[in-house]
C-alpha cells in the first residue's frame, strides 16, 4: 500500500512538472506617450507592489530624494522630488540570481518638460544601466529594458536622470526573470511562427489516385531569411573566397568601396570602376547588396577637400555625391544607409545647418523612391549606458525623418549596427521591442564581437540567434569579411578560407536554419499525404514512386503568406 501511495505520489509530481509551461514573453512595447500607465507586464514579475496600489510598500526612498506616494484620477503612483543629485530617488531592493535573463519595464513622467530617465541596478558598488527613456510631463512613457548578472546576490532598483530641476514620476513597473531554458522556448515559439511554414505535399498517380509510400526529398536551395557578410574588394579575382562566400550567404554590404571617400578621393574625379565591378559580380550570383553609404556623418572619415568647403560649395559637392551614387545605383540596391551614424556624429549639420540629414534624406528619396532609406547606428542595442544613441534618441531622429515632406512617403528603415563587447541579451531583446512598435523593417546590418577568444564565438552565436528570433527583424549581416590586412573586429576564416570558430558559428545556425542545401526527407502516407515545418526560402523538390522508381522534380518557394497552404499536388 505504501509502494502505492509513493508510486502515486510520484507521478502526480511528474505529471505537474511536465505540465508547467514556460512563461511566454511579451514582446509588445509603447512608443507613444499616453495619459495613463497600462498594467505592469508580468504582473510586475519580482517586484513588490508594482502597480502602487498597496502605497509604500516595498518601495523606499534613494540617496537624498523625497518620496510621495500620489493619485490621480484613479491612479496610483510613486515620485521623487526635491532632487539635488541625478540619482536622488525611489528605489526598491531586489535578489538577482547569477544565470538568468530579467526583462525590466517601468512607466515614467517628469514634472515638467522632458528628461532622459535611466533605470539603475545597484549591486555590489556596481552599477547596471538596465535601459533609458526620454519621460515627458502630462503623459507617462514606456521604458523597457532587460539585464543580466555576474554574481547573486541582493540589489537595488533606482532611477536616474542629469536633470535635477524635475520630479520622476513612477508606475507600473516589471522585472521578471527567465531561465536560459525559457529564452530558448521564447525563440522557438517566434521562429516557429515568423521564420518557418508548413508545407503539404500529395503524390497521386495519372488516375488521381493517392500514391502512399513515395519517396520525398527536399532541397533548400536559398533561405528567405536574408543573412549575409561584409566584403571587400579583394573577393574580385579570389575564387576560394568566392567559393566560401557564395555558398553561405543572400546578402552583402561593401565596408568601403561605395562610401565618398572611395568614389571621389579628388574632387570631381569620380571612380566607381571597383564598385561596379563587386555590384556585378553579386548579381551574378543572386546576392543582394545594402549600399553603404550615401555619406557618413563622422568628421573623422571626410575627405580633407570636402572639409576645407563651406557654404554653397559644400552644398553643392553633398548635392553631387547624392545624386551620382543614388542615381547610379537606382534600382539595384536592396537599401540605401543615408546619413551613417546620425545620432554619434553632425559633420553636415555642422556645417549646413540642422535641416542637412533632412535634405540628404529628401534627395535621396527623390532620386530612389522604392529603395527603402535606413538609419543607420551604433550602441542602440549593444551599449544601454550610450544615452546618445538609445532606443529613445533612435526614435526621435526617426521621427523627424518622418515628418519630411517629400512627393510620397520616404521608405524608412532601422539599422542597428551590432557592434557587440559582452552582448547583454535581455537588453538587446527589449530594445528592439521599443523599435518594432515603429511597425518599420529592422536589420542588423554589422555584426561582430569583439571579446577574448574564448568566449568570442559564443558571444556572436548569441547575438545571431537573438536577432534571427525576432520577429521584425527582416535580415541581418556580419562584419567579418576576410581582409589580407585584417578583419575590422573578428573574422570568420583564414587566408586559406579554412572557418575559424566563428565561422563554424554561422555554418551550425545555416544548418539550423535549412541553409548549407539542408535536405528533408520523408514517405508520404497511406493518402499520398506528406507534410513537413519548414523555413520560409526556395526549395527543390524530387518523388519517387514506391513500385516504379520513377522521378519527378519540381521547385517551389515557401513564404510567410503560406501559414495554410493548399497542398502541393504532384503527380507520380
Amino acid at each position: 500500500m505504501k509502494l502505492l501511495l509513493l508510486l502515486l505520489a510520484f507521478c502526480s509530481l511528474y505529471l505537474s512538472r511536465c505540465e508547467e509551461k514556460f512563461v511566454p514573453y511579451d514582446y509588445s512595447a509603447t512608443i507613444e506617450c499616453l495619459e495613463n500607465p497600462h498594467k505592469p507586464q508580468y504582473n510586475g514579475g519580482i517586484i513588490v507592489n508594482a502597480d502602487l496600489q498597496n502605497g509604500s510598500q516595498g518601495w523606499s526612498q534613494f540617496a537624498n530624494a523625497k518620496v510621495d506616494f500620489r493619485e490621480f484620477g484613479g491612479n496610483r503612483f510613486v515620485v521623487a522630488r526635491g532632487r539635488n543629485q541625478s540619482y536622488d530617488s525611489v528605489s526598491q531592493k531586489v535578489y538577482l540570481e547569477k544565470g538568468l535573463l530579467y526583462t525590466f519595464s517601468a512607466w515614467l513622467q517628469v514634472s515638467r518638460g522632458n528628461a532622459p530617465v535611466i533605470a539603475i541596478f545597484k549591486k555590489n558598488g556596481e552599477y547596471k544601466h538596465a535601459g533609458s527613456v526620454i519621460a515627458e510631463s502630462k503623459c507617462w512613457s514606456m521604458l523597457k529594458g532587460g539585464l543580466t548578472i555576474d554574481e547573486s546576490g541582493p540589489a537595488e532598483l533606482y532611477f536616474e536622470s542629469e536633470d535635477k530641476t524635475v520630479e520622476i514620476w513612477v508606475d507600473s513597473v516589471s522585472l521578471q526573470p527567465f531561465t536560459q531554458e525559457e529564452w530558448n522556448a521564447h525563440h522557438e515559439q517566434s521562429i516557429h511562427k515568423t521564420r518557418k511554414g508548413a508545407m503539404r505535399i500529395r503524390a497521386v498517380n495519372s488516375l488521381g489516385e493517392p500514391v502512399p509510400n513515395a519517396t520525398i526529398s527536399i532541397v533548400h536551395n536559398r533561405l528567405g531569411f536574408p543573412f549575409g557578410c561584409e566584403v571587400e574588394k579583394n573577393i574580385l579575382g579570389n575564387q576560394a573566397y568566392q567559393n566560401w562566400f557564395t555558398k553561405r550567404f543572400t546578402v552583402t554590404t561593401f565596408a568601403n568601396e561605395m562610401k565618398w571617400y572611395s568614389t571621389e578621393a579628388v574632387r570631381g574625379k569620380e571612380d566607381y570602376t571597383t564598385a561596379d565591378a563587386m555590384l556585378r559580380f553579386f548579381k551574378e550570383h543572386g546576392i543582394a547588396v545594402r549600399g553603404h553609404n550615401i555619406v557618413w556623418n563622422d568628421p573623422k572619415y571626410q575627405l580633407s577637400w570636402v572639409t576645407s568647403l563651406s557654404g554653397n560649395d559644400l552644398y553643392n559637392a553633398v548635392k553631387r555625391r547624392v545624386s551620382s551614387v543614388v542615381s547610379r545605383y537606382k534600382g539595384q540596391l536592396l537599401s540605401w544607409d543615408v546619413v551613417n551614424e546620425n545620432l554619434h556624429f553632425s559633420f553636415f549639420e555642422s556645417k549646413m545647418g540642422p535641416q542637412a540629414s533632412y535634405y540628404i534624406y529628401a534627395l535621396a528619396h527623390s532620386i530612389d523612391p522604392r529603395t527603402t532609406m535606413f538609419m543607420n547606428e551604433f550602441n542602440t542595442l549593444e551599449q544601454p549606458g550610450d544615452s546618445g544613441s538609445s532606443p529613445a534618441r533612435y526614435l526621435g531622429k526617426l521621427r523627424e525623418l518622418q515628418s519630411i515632406r517629400v512627393a510620397g512617403n520616404i521608405q524608412l528603415g532601422i539599422g542597428l549596427e551590432s557592434h557587440f563587447n559582452t552582448p547583454n541579451i535581455p537588453y538587446m531583446r527589449s530594445a528592439l521591442d521599443t523599435l518594432a512598435a515603429t511597425g518599420l523593417p529592422i536589420w542588423l546590418t554589422e555584426v561582430d564581437v569583439q571579446a577574448p577568444p574564448n568566449v568570442q564565438a559564443n558571444y556572436f552565436e548569441q547575438v545571431l540567434r537573438e536577432g534571427h528570433a525576432h520577429p521584425q527583424v527582416k535580415g541581418m549581416v556580419t562584419w567579418s569579411g576576410y581582409s589580407p590586412s585584417g578583419c575590422y573586429k573578428m573574422c570568420l576564416t583564414d587566408g586559406n578560407f579554412r572557418n575559424l570558430p566563428t565561422g563554424d558559428v554561422v555554418d551550425k545556425l545555416l544548418r539550423e536554419w535549412g541553409g548549407l542545401r539542408g535536405q528533408t526527407t520523408g514517405l508520404t502516407d497511406a493518402d499520398g499525404f506528406f507534410q513537413a515545418s519548414l523555413f520560409h526560402g526556395d526549395y527543390d523538390i524530387s518523388i519517387a514512386h514506391p513500385l516504379t522508381n520513377s522521378t519527378v522534380s519540381h521547385c517551389f518557394k515557401l513564404n510567410s503568406d503560406d501559414s495554410q497552404p493548399s497542398p502541393f499536388v504532384v503527380h507520380v
